[in-house]
């Protein structure tokens, strides 16, 4: 989820708001048209008249309203499994293999980072960071397909999953990147893997601005997935529209959704009911071969997120820029786009594969935003083959 996307939470909010709100006022005037005077009784009477009139189709109005609000989610269910692929039982991604271990890392911010161990201690570690807005459980696919060889070392990102926020507010990407050190550290003597996925790559980066000598002694190498080396508002499409709309209206609406959280987590849980929020999902995250079952998982992190946790982190996106230190970075990299991805254009991930020395870049098709899911097979083999030829070479080099 990137700064961009704070128009579409107020739209679908907005837009969720006003189904409920007709509801509610095509119900009211139905019940006021139902009043008639019963001149025996000499008052006012309730007597519904059920027939082809402007008060019935009040009332019709009102039930299709309340109907949409309440179970628009499930009809569009309905819709999807007919026309997508059935999902197999090896695409379902809410289910993953228990942990090894958990823990909590006390940060001097006064956050505390939920870490999930998995696979066997002998196994190369790959430290996972999720995208803004997920958590853990985004890597349910990798889990199950990894844990058996690989040491995965999965993270909470401040505020989100099972972890805390810092006391003092910073999303910034310099402390994710001081977060993600720590969690290296859990690595222990073994050189690790660092994977990112959108805002987890952008803090990969940063981590490798700010620990150029860390990178270099306990980092085996780099996978960048769906991101960006900059701002992403400049990378997306539309940029040039979102870039002038940033200071005015963009950065305003943060500050706004921070205040008024509360409210706009109804709104997002309403955008969630109604299915309004899993059709923004399939079009900015899914290119058209995904599952029902994909939609509704990746839509289910948004509603759960806080409001004020998500702003605040892309606000912390607006000041990232990587670009001037990408020629920096000396160890093996594998940067991943997708086709089709708007949120982080695939020229993102050019400039990445440009400025690294001997960076590899791999296109899924078609991808977009969420392409890691749609084509979790595809890109579990794609990283598989580049962590085994890392590990090939750090042996033979040691020989």
């Amino acid at each position: 989820m990137i700064p961009t996307f704070i128009l579409q939470i107020w739209l679908l909010g907005l837009l969720s708001l006003g189904i409920v709100g007709g509801a509610v006022y095509f119900g009211h005037e139905w019940q006021q048209r139902s009043w008639t005077w019963d001149p025996m009784l000499r008052q006012s009477v309730f007597a519904p008249d059920f027939s082809w009139n402007v008060p019935s189709g009040f009332l019709a109005v009102a039930i299709f309203l309340a109907v949409t609000a309440l179970f628009g989610r499930a009809l569009l269910r309905t819709i999807l499994r007919v026309t997508r692929r059935k999902a197999t039982l090896g695409d379902d991604p809410r289910t993953a293999p228990e942990p090894v271990s958990e823990q909590r890392l006390r940060r001097p911010d006064g956050s505390e980072l939920r870490v999930q161990v998995y696979g066997p201690q002998a196994g190369t570690p790959i430290v996972l960071s999720h995208g803004w807005g997920l958590h853990g459980d985004e890597w349910n696919y990798l889990k199950r397909e990894f844990a058996e060889r690989f040491r995965l070392i999965v993270w909470d990102e401040p505020g989100l999953g099972g972890s805390t926020r810092p006391t003092n507010r910073d999303f910034s990407l310099e402390k994710l990147a001081r977060d993600l050190e720590a969690v290296l550290d859990l690595a222990g003597e073994k050189r690790a893997i660092m994977l990112g996925h959108s805002i987890g790559g952008m803090i990969t980066l940063t981590f490798c601005r700010l620990f150029p000598e860390t990178l270099r002694k306990r980092v085996l190498g780099l996978v960048l997935t769906h991101t960006t080396p900059t701002n992403p508002v400049r990378t997306t499409s539309g940029a040039a529209f979102f870039t002038a709309i940033e200071k005015p209206v963009l950065v305003p609406l943060m500050y706004l959704t921070i205040a008024l959280s509360p409210l706009i987590w109804l709104m997002n849980w309403l955008s969630y009911l109604n299915g309004s929020a899993h059709l923004s999902t399939k079009r900015s995250g899914f290119s058209g071969t995904e599952t029902w079952e994909q939609i509704d998982f990746a839509t289910q992190f948004q509603a759960k997120a806080s409001p004020a946790v998500m702003a605040r982190g892309m606000l912390g996106m607006m000041h990232y820029d990587a670009t001037k230190h990408l020629n920096e970075i000396a160890v093996p990299t594998l940067v991943i786009a997708g086709n089709e991805d708007t949120l982080t254009k695939p020229e993102a991930s050019e400039q990445i594969h440009a400025g690294i020395p001997h960076a590899r870049l791999i296109t899924l098709a078609p991808a977009r935003h969420l392409g890691l899911l749609e084509h979790h097979k595809e890109y579990s083999k794609i990283v598989r083959e580049f962590i085994c030829a890392e590990e090939g070479d750090r042996q033979d080099t040691a020989a």
